[in-house]
């Protein structure tokens, strides 16, 4: 191909995959399937190659991240990032009120924007002529960290703006909040955990982490998400008020938070936050507070600052998820890759309105970091559905009688030697045969992502050990009603449903099936990468280390992962058992001209006939696509029974809301399939 058309080809795939990323990342609207796009980035990857001359720096392809860094340059705000008095009460919130008025002489009810407060870090964005050029760290507020390579891995964010260029700013800096959803932070952990890795503290401090890598492309392999909040500088371009500003950004394609409000007076903010709080553990990610703005700009700038805080502006935080307990014991879980995990036995407390007893020490350099000890008096938290973790050590309450914890030189399970390898931070038992291991091994089989077998719970995995009836997951298909009845607290009744809901995971999406066998590296979203792109499971476990390392999104240490795992002899004879017994995994087929196709589903309340799983899996079989979100964009709002906000929020836009039964006729079940 000529240079003259290849650029023209370049640029016109580069606007196409901006304009997808958009519906993707912003809207949760995409317009094409996974396949088509990657078929978009093969060929702009291919041609950029073939011509390196052509400048890439706004090109999509620059997501996976660049060479290290020797170090971070720092960067000059072109506006001062400032920081927000806190609040704790409504009283508070009333007394800001009260003195935003008295200062502006206003008689009538204040407008306000209210915000969730995300747990994350906070960056200053510079756009020119609709290009993203500079991102930075807040830093002290005046200066941050030069984090642009980083950035520009995060996926949800753009680029380029989503307008022409005479429809932008001709310089603009945005706020926003970089973090991690928590069901991503606890899968980063539990691979970091395999990897002998410490694990992350908290979302915060893994956004954190994740942004300050010198090397880039450790970033691009961080889940990390982006909301964004407000603006700095600004040349070209005039607001009105803070919900234009939001709305504006929305327009540019930045995501911006669906929880925001216009709220008026003290007991609009005051409402907002009481039903913030009563939502909190349910929103994907972690939030520690509400921010409360002044909705007017020229208020604003009337009301000005205090020396770096804005009289216009408030944080309201939640109350503490933190609580202090003693330790009991220090006991040790044997994970299903052997890895020794310590856990604080605790003195029951009330900790976000959840009775804990336990929490995760994570390993035996993070016990010997925070120095606990059995009988310590220990700070500990929890946030969100993270699990409660001890914070520190209140060494003052010590009384000399407290014993340091040792990991065991032998497995608590079997009494095989316990490794650590070089350069790991966890301690192993190396013996297959562990029944610990082929416990959770068993339970990551059956779960929720994986084979989703109902009724197959802890407590009766447990039982079937120990009766000996299962030693792995493939004598689970040769149970039977005759064996489960010999067993405790199995009626016919249970043991009948058991036996059917077993036959009924024999046709397991095929990724499904390869994140249920539990390979080390293999989650739920390299296990669907690994689908799409070998087929069969022959194709899969037949792929050397090579091609495996082809696959966009699949490295070299996933690769000889995935390859060593097919080539365990232990490993191909439970395959085989599981193909004997009839399991047979399914190739994801989507069908096309379906009512589905190219549509968004959200489901809230509890389903009948279906596990919220399998009704996703149904969804995307018809080519639809099931968001956690409900927007405009949103095409189905499924309601089983006790729906929450998601009902309220799509009544309220005026979306279509189904029950169960209507969701059956779409998609041409009956209520007996």
């Amino acid at each position: 191909m000529e240079r003259a058309k290849a650029l023209k080809r370049i640029q016109e795939l580069r606007r196409l995959i901006h304009h997808h990323n958009l519906r993707y990342y912003q809207l949760d609207d995409p317009e094409i399937s996974d396949a088509q796009y990657d078929l978009l980035m093969k060929e702009l990857v291919e041609l950029e190659e073939r011509f390196p001359d052509i400048d890439r720096t706004d090109s999509p392809t620059q997501r996976v991240g660049a060479p290290p860094l020797d170090r971070f340059n720092t960067v000059s705000h072109l506006s001062p990032m400032l920081s927000l008095s806190n609040a704790f009460t409504e009283g508070e919130i009333s007394e800001f009120d009260e003195r935003v008025k008295r200062f502006l002489q206003a008689r009538e009810e204040i407008r306000y924007v209210a915000e969730p407060k995300i747990d994350g870090v906070a960056v200053n964005l510079v756009y020119e002529k609709g290009n993203f050029t500079v991102g930075a760290t807040r830093g002290d507020g005046f200066t941050g960290e030069d984090v642009t390579q980083n950035l520009r891995t995060v996926r949800a964010l753009p680029l380029r703006m989503n307008a022409p260029e005479d429809r932008v700013p001709g310089r603009i800096e945005i706020r926003g909040e970089v973090y991690l959803e928590t069901r991503a932070f606890r899968k980063l952990n539990e691979r970091r955990l395999e990897d002998g890795e410490a694990p992350f503290a908290n979302p915060r401090n893994a956004a954190a982490g994740s942004l300050r890598q010198l090397d880039s492309r450790v970033t691009a392999r961080r889940p990390l998400n982006i909301f964004c909040y407000g603006i700095g500088d600004i040349t070209g371009w005039t607001f009105s008020g803070q919900w234009e500003i939001l709305r504006c950004l929305s327009r540019w394609g930045f995501r911006v938070n669906p929880e925001a409000r216009q709220v008026r007076g003290w007991q609009g903010c005051a409402e907002y936050h009481r039903d913030l709080t009563a939502k909190r553990e349910k929103l994907p990610y972690e939030i520690d507070g509400v921010v409360i703005k002044v909705d007017d700009l020229a208020l604003q700038q009337r009301l000005g600052t205090i020396t770096r805080s804005p009289r216009w502006a408030l944080a309201v935080k939640f109350a503490p998820t933190q609580a202090t307990t003693i330790v009991k014991e220090i006991l040790v879980n044997v994970g299903r890759t052997g890895v020794l995990t310590p856990v604080a036995v605790m003195e029951p407390v009330q900790v976000g309105g959840v009775t804990v007893s336990r929490a995760t020490l994570h390993n035996e350099d993070e016990v010997r970091k925070k120095d606990v000890r059995v009988g310590d008096t220990v700070v500990i938290q929890r946030a969100g559905d993270v699990i409660p973790e001890v914070v520190k050590v209140i060494e003052s309450k010590r009384t000399g009688k407290e014993k340091p914890f040792r990991m065991p030189e032998r497995c608590p399970e079997c009494g095989s030697r316990v490794v650590r390898l070089e350069g790991e931070t966890a301690h192993r038992c190396i013996d297959l045969a562990c029944p610990a291991q082929i416990r959770e091994n068993i339970k990551h089989f059956v779960s929720r992502g994986a084979m989703d077998i109902d009724g197959l719970g802890d407590r009766i995995v447990t039982q079937l050990l120990d009766a000996g009836v299962v030693e792995d997951p493939a004598d689970l298909y040769r149970l039977s009603m005759e064996k489960l009845l010999k067993l405790d607290r199995f009626a016919e009744k249970s043991a009948s449903n058991l036996v059917k809901a077993i036959a009924q995971s024999k046709r397991p999406p095929l990724d499904r099936f390869l994140f249920a066998l539990g390979i080390r590296h293999v989650g739920e979203h390299v296990a669907k990468i690994l689908a799409k792109t070998f087929g069969t499971l022959e194709g899969v476990s037949g792929a050397s280390v090579d091609e495996l390392s082809a696959v966009e999104g699949i490295g070299p240490v996933i690769a000889e992962s995935i390859a060593g795992f097919f080539l365990e002899p232990h490993n191909r004879k439970i395959i085989a058992k599981l193909l004997k017994e009839g399991v047979r995994p399914q190739e994801r087929t989507v069908k096309a001209g379906t009512r589905l196709e190219g549509k968004t589903v959200v489901f809230t309340g509890g389903l009948e006939k279906f596990s919220r799983d399998q009704a996703k899996d149904l969804v995307e079989s018809l080519g639809g696509k099931v968001s956690s979100s409900v927007t405009g964009k949103t095409d189905y709002v499924v309601a089983g029974k006790d729906p929450g906000s998601k009902y309220e929020r799509a009544r309220t836009l005026g979306l279509t809301v189904l029950d169960e039964a209507a969701f059956l006729k779409l998609v041409g079940k009956t209520g007996d399939q």
